[in-house]
């Protein structure tokens, strides 16, 4: 075998070795990158996929790819009025029939995220999907709310949630809430309407009936 062909098998099994580490690399950094965006999420899913990171992996960028792009609707500024006076409307109502107080989070979620541009509640895997793109630091309490709210509905009233596992399902899906209510700078010129609305809310979301009369509430 001649010199010359000798170099060309070298030069060319260096070339391979490096597209092989390359595409490791990348690989990795994308892993990193995913977990980085979804945090709890990232988790999550790979503990659905029984521990096969790949595959949730494989999951969640095809969440990006699907959703990354929403445009997100800004709320006008009566509208934002509403949702909030819904939610304390909600919160209130909890001390004395939390199963409907969390039934109304449930549903108030899904249309304050459809009203953002979110795929319709009505399809509510898809709407979490998406909502895990872009608040995933925050979608595990609409989950919770919304598993919470569906919690023997077709069998005994033993088998429904606690007050107090109802109570905590309102508590974290109150910060999604406060992500979707609240104005960003995707919202132009809604921005100045909504920062007044910013200052009036911390009153109202902050009123937590239930954590000062938790024991008043009625178990279902």
């Amino acid at each position: 075998m001649s010199t010359g062909v000798i170099i060309a098998l070298i030069v060319a099994a260096v070339v391979i070795v490096a597209a092989v580490l390359t595409l490791r690399s990348r690989g990795s950094r994308g892993g990193t990158s995913l977990k980085r965006r979804f945090g709890p999420e990232y988790d999550r899913a790979v503990a659905r996929h029984d521990g096969d990171a790949k595959a949730a992996e494989r999951e969640l960028a095809e969440r990006v790819e699907r959703h990354g792009e929403l445009r997100r609707r800004p709320l006008e500024p009566a509208e934002r009025e509403r949702f909030e006076a819904r939610w304390t409307a909600a919160q209130e109502r909890f001390v004395d029939s939390p199963r409907e107080a969390v039934a109304e989070a449930d549903r108030l979620l899904a249309e304050l995220a459809g009203a953002r541009g979110f795929p319709d509640g009505g399809h509510y895997e898809e709407q979490l999907a998406a909502l895990s793109v872009h608040h995933a630091h925050h979608v595990e309490g609409y989950r919770r709310v919304h598993r919470v709210s569906h919690a023997g509905v077709n069998g005994a009233r033993d088998d429904g949630a606690s007050t107090e596992e109802m109570r905590e399902a309102m508590v974290e899906a109150r910060a999604l809430f406060e992500e979707l209510v609240r104005p960003s700078h995707h919202d132009g010129g809604h921005r100045r309407a909504g920062s007044d609305g910013e200052r009036r809310a911390p009153a109202a979301r902050g009123h937590l009936p239930w954590a000062a009369h938790r024991r008043q509430a009625k178990e279902s």
